[in-house]
């Protein structure tokens, strides 16, 4: 249920900050956009980034990303437009499709590929990276896809459509849970003249990706006009209940946002490209364990 009575008012976090992604490039010169970047990770704990891709120039895609290690934190790639096809070290095959999410656990190994399936039309999506506690860096690596009509949804009383990718919201549990970091993760989608409440654990840090054409206010009485293409931080405000979303009554289109909020680890990040470890020491050695063939075994 998307209301609060006028007994129990919803509290809205705040926008602390707006931020613009940076242009970038990844695999075989796949052009997007870095949303989440390594100076944000400590703020945005457990998540260390957050790509956006979106073009209609198979120039910009095409090469996609070729064989590449992960270590230590988990993938999850969520497909807007397009199809991919995923390959890994531990033998799972799996295609990319609209609508669909790849949920990888990198553990203390992997090598994948992830290559388009298509040399014409549209390919976009996001790419987000998700930490994991020290006592989970070395587990098994593990690998899910998850198709598009397995992704839960729903629609509430105003015409706004939730899709529960991770975590759960008003009472619809999403298509993954994990432990210790707990992550929300919602793609909506507000018609002209809408809003919704999306409630946030009060420990979670948040924010919200607003992608598309159509701008949306967020937050509360205070709320604040965040453009599309920009993420804004939510405020870890005392006592909040969540985060209200709003759309222009004139707007010419829906909007889109991309919501995401997690526990905070808590722990030191050590990062050198594709592994994310605790220490320099644990760096090394994943860098040494790939170097010799011995980081996916």
């Amino acid at each position: 249920m998307n209301t609060t009575t006028p007994s129990t008012p919803f509290v809205s976090r705040t926008v602390e900050r707006v931020v613009r992604g940076q242009a970038a490039s990844d695999g075989d010169g796949v052009k997007l956009t870095r949303v989440l970047t390594q100076p944000l990770q400590k703020r945005l704990d457990p998540f260390l980034m957050l790509d956006a891709f979106g073009s209609d120039s198979a120039s910009d895609y095409v090469g996609g990303f070729p064989d590449h290690p992960h270590r230590g934190f988990e993938t999850v790639t969520i497909m807007l437009e397009g199809r991919m096809r995923h390959r890994d070290s531990v033998g799972n095959v799996g295609l990319l499709e609209p609508g669909s999410v790849q949920w990888m656990t990198a553990g203390r190994g992997i090598i994948h590929s992830e290559m388009p399936e298509q040399e014409e039309g549209r390919m976009a999506g996001f790419q987000l990276w998700v930490n994991l506690a020290a006592a989970d860096k070395m587990t098994a690596p593990a690998y899910r896809d998850i198709a598009p009509d397995s992704v839960p949804s729903y629609s509430d009383g105003t015409g706004v459509h939730v899709r529960v990718i991770a975590g759960a919201s008003h009472g619809h549990a999403g298509a993954v849970t994990r432990p210790t970091t707990e992550p929300i993760v919602l793609d909506l989608t507000l018609p002209p003249g809408s809003a919704f409440d999306a409630e946030l654990p009060a420990g979670h840090n948040a924010f919200a990706y607003v992608f598309g054409t159509t701008p949306v206010a967020i937050g509360g009485a205070a709320a604040a006009t965040v453009e599309p293409d920009r993420m804004a931080i939510l405020a870890n405000d005392s006592g909040s209940d969540g985060v209200r979303f709003a759309v222009d009554a004139g707007a010419a289109a829906p909007a889109r946002v991309l919501l995401v909020a997690g526990r905070p680890l808590g722990e030191p990040i050590a990062q050198y490209g594709p592994f994310v470890m605790n220490t320099t020491a644990e760096l090394q050695r994943a860098v040494e364990d790939f170097r010799r063939g011995a980081l996916a075994t």
